[in-house]
């Protein structure tokens, strides 16, 4: 038999295009996206609500489902545009046939998701409509179109990053800087824009760098604030450790103002870094007195100090005003915070050699101790000290200026660094010679290898340097919190956290119960 050839008949898909009448209407459903919460953009939002509704109820052929969109969030991304993110699904889930949009720019500035999510939608047979660049997008002619049009969005994008990050920085260098003051403890902006102390939040930062002065942690600050009921900045009932301790850490605290403190490191995703200082193209400022201080300058630094001391203690318990201060006089070892009957009635909180039975068949002798014992033994080692009040003054004043004196050790320092300079010049001219002339390799080794340890040993040296300052600084504020609160009083009737934080070093416990009070200058007292 002779083979025939019979033509099928094309399976020709319904019109996509809104200018021919499709078989049924069509579910259209609009999208709108403003980056910024900016008040000029905010019309701009509204006004592309208001067309879209609009544009879709006056054809007869859509079926109105409803607008989409998301007001202030970046096209650069579509992890975090929740709008976007629901239309997709609802898309995928057979809900739309027909998204509108403006453009392809409000639509997504980043290629790889614009790209991704219309082909996604069109393997599901949904359309998107882009206005301004009137692209279908289940028109194959388009897709050539669409990837250079989302490729221009994406380089716009980078662009704007661009030119608003050389604006910061040209506004950090000419000591300009903005701060979200609604989620800023302490300060308000007034009419020109300047930072003024809010004084009821300015309390509220006082009591966090004195408690932690007292010996308190992050963690149990936190704690104390919300268990009295004090509100954070944005409202919240409940504190954490990170807002305490960027609240502990910041300059601005102190009059001060460091500028470029993170950069954006990825303009698509929009992962922020630290600012480090070892880019140059992140130059970071800092302005002295920018404004007034809520917490003295002195203090901040002592804290700062402080802060590094704990994180160098192989462990530090601040959850409680005794924790790391008291210390057994058998073994050395640090009294812990016991609880002893926590589920019955007779509930017992004591204090306790840490190591009591670390070394079987030879305990500690030293005593267990309530923390009412503890407070009575302070207020009358206290009592005792405040005897020779004139004199512990002066001794105290006189120790502040021979601790606070770091000129020795910063002229030191200065030399130091200057050799540092000089062997990193004479590193670098070897290198240059060893690249532009033949020479011997191995009495080059040798040679680079000694300036090297060289610089090596001497930047160990500056770093110990840094760290005696650090220690000195530290101590000076100490001695100045001492020397405040001694002055201060005149007599002590009762237990104060705030005199315990500033006077007291540590206490030894001895085996017949005895406590042996140093304070902050040096003094002891046994009680």
């Amino acid at each position: 038999m002779a083979k025939r050839m019979i033509r099928l008949p094309l399976n020709v898909a319904a019109p996509t295009s809104f200018e021919k009448t499709p078989d049924k209407r069509r579910r259209v459903a609009g999208y709108a996206r403003v980056s910024t919460d900016l008040e000029e953009q905010e019309s701009s939002y509204e006004a592309q609500l208001d067309y879209y509704t609009g544009f879709i109820t006056q054809n007869a052929n859509w079926e109105f489902i409803g607008m989409y969109s998301d007001e202030g969030v970046t096209g650069t991304s579509t992890l975090k545009r929740d709008g976007f993110n629901n239309m997709v699904s609802d898309a995928l889930d057979g809900k739309i046939d027909l998204i509108i949009t403006k453009s392809v720019s409000r639509f997504a500035r980043n290629t790889v998701d614009s790209l991704e999510t219309t082909r996604k939608l069109k393997a599901a047979g949904v359309e998107i409509y882009f206005e301004k660049e009137n692209i279908w997008s289940l028109d194959p002619k388009n897709e050539m179109v669409l990837t250079i049009m989302s490729s221009l969005a994406q380089e716009e994008s980078r662009s704007i990053s661009e030119n608003t990050a050389w604006g910061k920085r040209k506004q950090f260098a000419d000591g300009k800087f903005s701060i979200a003051y609604s989620r800023f403890l302490g300060y308000d902006r007034d009419e020109d824009g300047k930072m003024v102390v809010n004084k009821e939040q300015a309390e509220i930062v006082q009591r966090i760098f004195r408690e932690f002065l007292m010996g308190y942690s992050y963690k149990a600050i936190a704690k104390h604030l919300t268990e009295d009921g004090i509100k954070t900045v944005t409202g919240k009932d409940k504190w954490w450790e990170c807002t305490i301790k960027s609240i502990l850490t910041n300059e601005k605290y102190k009059g001060d103002a460091l500028l470029q403190k993170g950069y954006t490191e990825d303009y698509l995703t929009k992962k922020r870094a630290a600012n480090t200082g070892n880019k140059e193209k992140y130059q970071r400022y800092y302005i002295k007195e920018d404004h007034e201080a809520i917490i003295p300058p002195s203090v901040f630094d002592t804290v700062q100090a402080e802060i590094n001391a704990r994180s160098s203690k192989e462990r530090y318990s601040g959850m409680s005003i005794f924790s790391s201060k008291l210390v057994c006089g058998d073994c050395g070892c640090a009294y812990g915070r016991k609880t002893w009957h926590s589920t019955d009635r007779y509930k017992k909180i004591v204090w306790q050699c840490s190591g009591k039975y670390k070394t079987k068949g030879h305990p500690c002798r030293t005593p267990n101790l309530t923390e009412d014992e503890i407070k009575e033994a302070f207020i009358r080692a206290v009592g005792l000290l405040l005897k020779d009040k004139d004199e512990k003054l002066k001794d105290a004043e006189l120790l502040r200026q021979i601790v606070a004196d770091t000129s020795s050790l910063e002229s030191e320092k200065e030399i130091l660094q200057a050799e540092m300079d000089g062997l990193a010049k004479a590193l670098e001219h070897d290198i240059m010679i060893n690249i532009s002339l033949a020479s011997d390799q191995e009495a080059y080794r040798t040679r680079r290898e000694s300036l090297e340890g060289q610089w090596l040993k001497k930047r160990d040296e500056i770093g110990r340097l840094d760290d005696l300052i650090s220690d000195k600084i530290l101590r000076a504020g100490r001695i100045d919190a001492f020397i405040e609160e001694l002055r201060s009083r005149e007599t002590i009737t009762e237990f104060s956290p705030q005199a315990w934080g500033v006077l007291v070093e540590n206490v030894t416990v001895k085996q017949g119960g005895e406590m042996e009070f140093c304070f902050i200058d040096g003094s002891r007292v046994m009680v």
